[in-house]
């Protein structure tokens, strides 16, 4: 039977979900307060202090990654809100400027978890994309509005003080094998492959990106795609239909009609969970080794 803890998720609100996962904390704080407590210890003092001094490096750590990296990065690029604009239905970029950007070291296919220090939600740092790359003092992220929290960043004030954290994943250009590369996302989860698709290294032909949504409208992006696609001669496809429709625009024959020598290419997947689980399925079954591809779920 499978483990419900994602359908669970689901179905619980960000902010709760958060408190509950913050008060692992306390219980892990209590546990080892009651360990060294325990009769063994208080007969070998060697052992209390080997085990008291693992847990303060792990809480070091913690404080290290958790408060001092944030606080440095936020005084030494002092990001701030420029501008938050609607891309699609219930969908936005939000444009932060910085100084010294180019030292983060940010690449296409990452992201950062993101403080914004505004009223209501200055308290949750949530995990996006980057959606274009970094470009001398300006990072973008594109957001859907699926909860409280994402509602929020959309009424963000220019000027709003970001901490950003990261950056973090390694569905990177470093992880490709192959020249020819297929780009395969779902939903919002075109923010880091719109950004892939303008910076990964390659020729006319070279760079495929197909674009699964359940109707035109949904489509995010689209000027910004088809432009790339035209600049740099790459390949441009959009899967539209719902998801329990007859026709399968996933299904291993589409794909292989859309890109003949998809076998031949290394694929990155991002969307969905259910997406992202469909799509590698078809894509082996298409025939492309499960090594050559790379997935992120697009979800909080």
């Amino acid at each position: 039977m499978a483990f419900p803890g994602r359908a669970i998720r689901g179905r619980i609100p960000h902010e709760i979900w958060r408190a509950v996962h913050l008060l692992t904390y306390l219980g892990a704080a209590l546990g080892i307060a009651h360990q060294l407590t325990a009769r063994y210890f208080a007969a070998n003092t060697c052992a209390l202090w080997l085990w008291a001094l693992l847990h303060i490096a792990v809480v070091v750590l913690l404080v290290r990654y958790r408060i001092v990296v944030p606080v440095r990065q936020a005084l030494r690029h002092n990001l701030r809100v420029l501008e938050v604009r609607a891309e699609g239905p219930a969908v936005f970029s939000v444009v932060m400027r910085g100084d010294g950007l180019d030292e983060l070291a940010a690449e296409s296919g990452q992201f950062f978890r993101w403080r914004f220090l505004q009223r209501r939600i200055w308290h949750s740092a949530l995990p996006f994309s980057l959606s274009a790359p970094v470009r001398d003092d300006k990072l973008r992220i594109t957001v859907k509005a699926v909860g409280n929290h994402t509602r929020r960043i959309r009424r963000l004030r220019p000027g709003t003080r970001v901490l950003a954290t990261g950056p973090f994943g390694a569905m990177t250009a470093h992880r490709r094998k192959r020249r020819k590369v297929l780009l395969l996302a779902g939903g919002v989860g075109i923010t880091p492959m719109r950004a892939l698709f303008e910076t990964l290294p390659g020729g006319p032909g070279d760079i495929t990106l197909l674009y699964r949504a359940g109707s035109e409208d949904q489509l995010v992006l689209r000027e910004e795609l088809e432009a790339i696609a035209a600049f740099r001669q790459a390949g441009l496809h959009y899967l539209l239909g719902p998801s329990d429709a007859s026709f399968n625009p996933l299904a291993p024959q589409t794909l292989r009609g859309l890109v003949p020598d998809l076998a031949r290419r290394d694929v990155y997947l991002c969307g969905p969970h259910g997406m992202t689980v469909a799509a590698t399925a078809a894509l082996v079954r298409a025939g492309v080794p499960q090594k050559r591809i790379h997935t992120e779920s697009f979800a909080l």
